[in-house]
Order: structure tokens, then C-alpha cells, then sequence
């Protein structure tokens, strides 16, 4: 340990001639540590969050989806679907149609989302097993084909009960307009109707799944009035060990660029951008709090440089150059700053562990679902990096002024 560092050291752990001194010191580590344990903790919170969202795409959302660039629909024939059965890795290929429609069931209304699956599709997630009222059975028998499958969050809106043979799920859809614009007012209805029957309901916690019903395709295309052959998406499931980015290029150069294929992130890219932000919001406010934190480092090392200022006069005159003596009081705010930062850690880390094992908070409306929180190295390396440099900026001024002290002493 060179003299600086040997001199920094004793500056900060030795006795002050004013126990003020020391409780400020104490106080400048402690904030520092609580200012870097809320920076970790709050970047955990939202990797919770971000493992829990990922974990629900791997629920439902397909390994890969294939929609067109321009335009909502488009069509796909037999030699398509089986150009890319081809492609290795591909395991279940699924044609999907989906809409916005009009529900009623027992005189209550609710708008959501309609999607016409094939046979494929259950193979493709495994819905069928999501399914903890009533049955799955899109498929089932042919006398089924009037059969329904309903979000939880929208049965729920409904009043929907599965195990009710008697009761139909209508479907209300825009009637296409004719060729030349507008509707025909012949005394017909805007809207085409649909009844079908619901035979179970959905729990699951992914968007469309929750709000959304599921009908046979052909049934959904006879709704919308569109061909034998239109879609909205491919949905596609991969070998695990052939999920790559070297599946995906092979798609996207089967399908060409009028298509777009999604991974299963991609699918949900708008919001982990927004979760990505906000987790930067929250991460520059706690920052801004560390920014008032460091008033009490600046105060605490204008207190040791004050109580010191004979010492430093003696230290130049031996011989010690201004920068060395700045760099003393450096020293001593990193030292400072370091300390409160392992400090910091060990009380992110108890936290982490009561929250991960105890759940001392719960989510808002749910009594038994403690808030997700998720520990990643990198974040630990921000979260140093960050508290150091606020640390360092913080001791530049009490630093410089003990750098000029021997000057004024000369000078008298």
C-alpha cells in the first residue's frame, strides 16, 4: 500500500478530535449504502417483472409467427405449408385468423378477440391442457364444429358458464362492405351473427388468451367472409434444439420479404421496449436520489479536510505536491463510497432473499403474490460503476480546496 492510500485510510477510520465528524461520516456511508441497495433492488424488481412476462410468452405465444408486411391477411396453399414442414427444426405449422368482434351471452355484452385455430394449433401449445373448466374440444367430433373455447378474463365478463348446453356465445362481426363502398341498405344488418357453444374456458395469463375466444378456422372464415385459403398468421413450433437464429434466417428466406417472422420475443418487442424504459425511469430517479445523497459525502469530507488542514500543511512541507494531497482526499470519498456500496449489497441481498422466500410485499389485488424479483451480475457492475463515479465527482471539490491549504498557510 503506497502513502496515499495508507494516509486516505487513516484519515477516514482514525478518532476525530470532533465526534460530529464521525457521525457524519457515518451518516455519508449510510446513505450511500441505502442509495446503491435501492438501485440494485429496484433494477431486480423489473427483472422480475421481465422473467415473469418472458415465462408467459413461453406459455402461449408460438416459436415463431408469420404475418404479412402490407396488409392484415393473406393466403397460403398446401405447397407452402409443406415447404416449410422442409425447413429442419420446424415441428407444427398452424393457420390462424383473428378479429375484432362483439360478444353476448345471457343478455350481457363485451367486445374482444376472435381466433379461428386449426388442428394444429393445440399441438402447436398445448391449450388444451390450459383449459380448467369444462373441455377443449374445438375438434373433438364433427357435431362440434359450433363449438367455442373462451378467455377466462372475458367469460368472466360474460358471466359464461361452459357446463350450460342451452345457452349460445353470439358473435357479432362487421358485414364486409360490397365492391363501390358503403353498405347496402336493403334492410339488412351491418353485422353478421354467429351462435356457438362454449365448451370450457381458458386460464391463462397471455393477453389474447385471457381476453379472446376460439372457434374452428372454417367457422372464422365463414364469419369474416373469406376464402378456403386466407389467414391472418402461421404460427409455428420448433425443435427446442434447432431454436435458433439460423432456423429463423431459413424461414424468413423460404417466405421472402413480403412476410414478416417473429420470434417469440419479437412477437412481444413493443413491451419489452416499455418495460425497458420504464425500468430506465426508475433507475435515473433513484440516481437523482444518490445525487442528493452525495451532499453528505461532500459534507463530511469538507469536515475531515477542515480537521485536517494542519496535517496537510505539514505534509507539504515535507514535501508532497498538491495533486498527491488531492488525490488523498480522493481516495478517502472512494473508500467511502466503497464501503457504503458493500454495505449496500448485503442489504440488497437480505432483501432479496425476504422478498424471494418470505414475499413481504405482494402485488396490488393479489394476497398471496409476492412481487418478482430476479438478480443479474450486470446490474451490480452498473450499480458500482454508477456509485463510484457519483462518489468521485462528489469529492473533487473538498479535494481540490485541500489542495490549495499549504499555499494560504505560505502566504501567511
Amino acid at each position: 500500500m503506497n502513502l496515499p492510500n495508507k494516509i486516505s485510510w487513516r484519515y477516514l477510520f482514525a478518532r476525530k478530535s470532533t465526534n460530529a465528524i464521525n457521525i457524519i461520516t457515518f451518516i455519508a456511508a449510510f446513505g450511500v449504502a441505502i442509495g446503491a441497495a435501492a438501485l440494485v433492488t429496484v433494477l431486480s424488481v423489473f427483472n422480475g417483472f421481465e422473467d415473469m412476462f418472458v415465462d408467459l410468452f413461453n406459455n402461449l405465444n408460438p416459436d415463431v409467427r408469420i404475418t404479412a408486411r402490407k396488409g392484415k391477411t393473406f393466403d397460403v396453399d398446401p405447397e407452402t405449408l409443406a415447404g416449410l414442414y422442409a425447413i429442419p427444426g420446424v415441428r407444427v405449422v398452424s393457420q390462424t385468423l383473428e378479429e375484432t368482434a362483439m360478444f353476448s351471452y345471457n343478455d350481457k355484452r363485451s367486445p374482444g378477440r376472435i381466433k379461428g385455430v386449426d388442428e394444429s394449433y393445440a399441438k402447436m401449445n398445448g391449450i388444451d391442457t390450459m383449459v380448467r373448466d369444462g373441455t377443449y374440444g374445438l375438434y373433438a367430433t364433427d357435431d362440434q364444429a359450433t363449438s367455442a373455447v373462451i378467455g377466462n378474463q372475458l367469460a368472466l365478463a360474460l358471466g359464461v358458464d361452459p357446463l350450460d348446453q342451452f345457452t349460445p356465445l353470439r358473435v357479432y362481426m362487421a358485414r364486409p362492405k360490397p365492391r363501390g363502398g358503403g353498405f347496402l341498405t336493403t334492410g339488412r344488418s351491418s353485422y353478421l351473427t354467429r351462435d356457438f357453444q362454449p365448451t370450457g374456458v381458458i386460464r391463462s395469463q397471455e393477453a389474447l388468451e385471457n381476453q379472446g375466444v376460439f372457434i374452428p378456422l372454417e367457422r372464422a372464415r365463414d364469419l369474416m367472409s373469406v376464402t378456403d385459403a386466407t389467414v391472418t398468421s402461421l404460427e409455428m413450433k420448433l425443435d427446442p434444439e434447432q431454436n435458433n437464429e439460423k432456423t429463423y434466417r431459413a424461414i424468413q428466406d423460404y417466405v421472402g420479404e413480403a412476410f414478416v417472422v417473429k420470434n417469440r420475443f419479437q412477437q412481444e418487442n413493443s413491451l419489452l421496449k416499455l418495460m425497458q424504459i420504464e425500468k430506465f425511469v426508475a433507475f435515473a430517479i433513484v440516481i437523482l436520489m444518490m445525487i442528493l445523497i452525495s451532499f453528505n459525502l461532500v459534507g463530511a469530507l469538507w469536515m475531515i479536510v477542515l480537521e485536517k488542514k494542519p496535517d496537510i500543511s505539514i505534509l507539504r512541507s515535507l514535501g508532497m505536491t498538491g495533486a498527491d494531497v488531492r488525490n488523498i482526499f480522493l481516495r478517502v470519498g472512494l473508500l467511502l463510497c466503497t464501503i457504503g456500496l458493500c454495505v449496500g449489497f448485503v442489504i440488497a441481498g437480505i432483501l432479496y432473499v425476504l422478498q424471494k422466500y418470505y414475499g413481504l410485499i405482494n402485488l396490488p389485488g393479489m394476497m398471496t403474490e409476492a412481487y418478482p424479483i430476479s438478480f443479474r451480475w450486470f446490474d451490480f457492475l452498473v450499480v458500482a460503476v454508477t456509485v463510484l463515479l457519483i462518489g468521485l465527482i462528489a469529492s473533487l471539490l473538498p479535494a481540490r480546496r485541500a489542495a490549495r491549504i499549504s499555499a494560504i498557510i505560505n502566504e501567511e
